[in-house]
């Protein structure tokens, strides 16, 4: 038997032991939940035509999986799920609804080009998996992402609405899978899961001025989420909406005017119907900027002021924390930025910065070299063309030497359903109305031809303009096919659409940098407007109408074949379960059965019985408006027959 105290120090040992296990688990977990962070930041900027434009970017990190292992604190454990199941490297997902406007939004800044995308639904993914694999992998993928945010998604997993680029969309090896959904709409179903992903979800911080109505009333918004998976890093994953709203004018207030038009003073109450009244509290940093555009900057200067919070053009409501000015190398851009620590403010102060105008102020945004639209020719139901019109903004004159040998690259990437079948010999290439052999524009080509019902086509190409060009135009010829009854969508009549085309410039950097910025604090915004992103913009969706079935016959010829089979069924039935004997007895006794008309004179010949003339002639002249209202009958049926006939005929 063990001695007491020898008990008593094994008891000691082991309640030691433990504890000392208890406190490895806790510095764990605290060091998994220290290496996941969560961000919150909020853009606001004023634009040319009397709009607003509100930018939400959220971004979750988590560590590799070895160090975190299964849990998460902040990070959502259904996107680290996605990540491992489908071995995804790279994806993006985003639902728009509107168009982003070029020429007044600007298309040469980080925002157009990162954050202005196609209507609908535009999904893309880069796995990191055999090639044999990729595809079936896509397919789960589209299914899991349409339940998770409640869209169809899982349309896109027919081999003929994806495509797999080479270089015109992103240069990848082999690996990336692309599509779209035009008409998809966007509605809150979409936006409450991507904002349940956020760890307060839109109940604190900056998502909580996302008020539904203001938002979906705006002329434009995109909701994307973005995310990037790597062995070392982890995964990072950035939510982002952007959103143009028109401010209210009518509560807006104005100071005054000199007889122009003044542009419409706005605050966050009045874009969102709410104050900020803090921030999440489980967010690393929480901020709020406004940004001010080098048009303004430029006004400001003439006016001799200094581009502060209070000057000779504009006022912000709330002091700024800190000011922020671009880094400008090419003079192309020149912008300021206001930053707002939301850590300053609470439920009893809270956070309402807004802009309000002093004087008119006429300015634009810098455009992309070349405004790019497409659009449709031809008429019928047989063939068209398809054209695309690269338009010179001017800003190439500014960037580059306009000599004789100078040229500037542009990359389109276009994806055309199987049911558009394009001739790509076809292509045709006019510059400022002149005809150009193809050799001397088209500098790079790749096309995917479309398979019926299998493949949509493809086609990336690299185009030299040169520096003097205004106008550009190519253009495709497309033969329209024909479709199954059973592939027509519900609303056949309305056209079918050609989802957009991206155009990029290679040549062309919309980065912007703010060396001010503090060291010690990391803004994710402020990164991703440092990285070095191409210029690019999407062109309209095309609307294509194909011959269309009525869909009517069908309709028509299921109701008439229901109801002769209804008339048929009715009279065997009738005939059959007719008890015609006991129906005469009961006649017979009533007295009805003697006086005969027309009619019971032809059963009785049909059935072989004899018939007393004497009751026949006594009967004849009771039997009159019978056989009248017999002709009668039979005259209308007659009529409405022809009538039918002569009708469809």
């Amino acid at each position: 038997m063990m001695p007491p105290s020898t008990a008593r120090r094994l008891c000691f040992l082991s309640l030691l032991l433990l504890l000392l296990l208890l406190a490895a688990a806790a510095s764990a977990t605290a060091d998994a939940a220290a290496a996941e962070e969560f961000t919150e930041e909020l853009l606001l900027r004023p634009l040319p035509d009397r709009k607003a434009l509100a930018h939400f970017h959220f971004r979750s990190s988590a560590p590799p999986a070895s160090a975190a292992g299964r849990h998460h604190h902040l990070f959502p454990k259904a996107i680290s799920q996605l990540v491992q199941k489908f071995h995804i490297s790279e994806l993006e997902l985003s639902f728009t609804q509107g168009r982003w406007n070029y020429e007044q939004w600007g298309g040469y800044d980080p925002m157009s080009t990162n954050n202005a995308k196609p209507p609908g639904v535009e999904l893309w993914a880069i796995f990191d998996l055999p090639l044999a694999e990729i595809d079936a992998t896509w397919k789960n993928l589209t299914h899991t992402l349409s339940g998770l945010f409640c869209a169809s998604i899982n349309f896109l997993e027919s081999s003929t609405a994806f495509s797999a680029p080479r270089w015109g969309f992103k240069l990848n090896e082999g690996n990336l899978r692309y599509g779209a959904l035009p008409r998809e709409a966007v509605c809150t179903e979409n936006l409450t899961p991507w904002l349940k992903l956020l760890p307060c979800r839109d109940k604190a911080g900056i998502a909580s001025l996302l008020y539904r109505p203001s938002v979906y009333k705006g002329y434009y918004h995109s909701q994307k989420l973005k995310l990037k998976s790597s062995q070392s890093l982890g995964i990072i994953l950035d939510q982002t909406l952007t959103v143009v709203l028109q401010p209210n004018t009518v509560s807006g207030k104005q100071l005054h005017s000199t007889g122009g038009q003044l542009q419409p003073s706005w605050s966050m109450e009045h874009l969102f119907s709410k104050k900020l009244s803090g921030k999440c509290l489980v967010s690393k940093s929480s901020r709020v900027f406004v940004e001010i555009e080098k048009g303004i900057v430029d006004n400001v200067d003439k006016a001799g002021s200094d581009v502060s919070s209070n000057n000779d053009l504009f006022v912000l409501s709330t002091a700024p924390d800190r000011s922020l000015k671009e880094l400008d190398n090419l003079e192309v851009q020149s912008s300021s930025l206001y930053e707002y620590d939301v850590n300053n403010y609470n439920s009893d102060k809270p956070l309402n910065v807004g802009i309000t105008w002093k004087l008119p102020l006429i300015w634009s945004c810098t455009r992309a070299p070349y405004h790019a639209s497409r659009f449709l020719m031809g008429s019928g139901n047989e063939r068209g063309s398809i054209a695309m019109s690269f338009l010179s903004t001017g800003l190439d004159k500014q960037l580059v030497d306009s000599s004789n040998d100078c040229s500037i690259k542009a990359v389109v990437f276009q994806v055309v359903p199987w049911y558009v079948k394009v001739y790509y010999h076809s292509l045709e290439v006019f510059i400022d109305g002149n005809s150009k052999a193809i050799s001397e524009v088209v500098d790079k080509i790749h096309v995917t031809p479309s398979e019926d019902k299998l493949l949509p086509g493809t086609m990336e190409m690299l185009l030299k303009f040169p520096c003097s060009m205004q106008l550009a135009t190519l253009t495709l010829d497309f033969d329209k096919g024909f479709l199954h009854i059973d592939e027509y969508p519900p609303d056949a009549n309305q056209g079918f659409d050609i989802p957009s085309a991206l155009v990029s410039f290679p040549e062309f950097n919309s980065s912007r940098s703010y060396p001010e910025a503090d060291p010690l604090f990391v803004s994710p915004l402020l990164e991703n407007f440092k990285e070095d992103g191409v210029v690019k913009s999407y062109t309209e969706v095309l609307l294509v109408p194909l011959t269309t079935p009525d869909f009517s016959m069908p309709y028509n010829v299921i109701t008439f074949t229901c109801t002769v089979l209804a008339l048929y069924f009715g009279s065997l039935l009738n005939a059959l379960r007719r008890r015609i004997g006991e129906e005469e007895r009961g006649l017979k006794k009533a007295g009805i059965l003697n006086k005969r008309g027309l009619i019971p004179l032809l059963i009785a010949k049909l059935r072989g019985q004899k018939v007393d003339p004497s009751e026949s002639e006594s009967t004849s002249p009771a039997s009159l408006p019978r056989s009248k209202l017999l002709l009668k009958v039979v005259f209308v049926a007659v009529v409405a027959i022809v009538f039918h006939y002569l009708s469809n005929s």
